[in-house]
């Protein structure tokens, strides 16, 4: 259930910040909304998350996800890079936190 609000949380964070984009891109009521939703979620989710899952844990895969989630929507939506390296560099994110989890004991 923790590590169920924890993925909520870290999609709620990319929820917030797409907001932020349309925001700036034009949309602003409906980007607002998103962002004061988004965010506002993301934080209850991720208080929730953490009185299972330590600090360090939490808030690396939360930071992860909202990183990799909002890259990838960048690269599918906005036409930003979608070069190998980048690429690369979203898969060492995604393997740190996993090998993070794994030296972090039974959490």
């Amino acid at each position: 259930m923790y590590w169920l609000a924890l993925i909520v949380s870290g999609l709620m964070e990319v929820v917030g910040v797409t907001g932020i984009e349309k925001f700036n891109r034009g949309s602003r009521r409906q980007g607002l909304a998103m962002l004061v939703i988004g965010f506002g979620l993301s934080l209850a989710f991720i208080s929730f998350a953490m009185r299972e899952i330590s600090l360090g844990i939490a808030y690396a895969v939360f930071t992860a996800i909202g990183t990799v989630a909002s890259a990838l929507l960048g690269m599918l939506f906005w036409g930003e890079s979608r070069s190998p390296i980048r690429l690369g560099f979203i898969a060492l994110i995604i393997a740190s936190v996993i090998g993070l989890k794994l030296v972090s004991g039974s959490q």
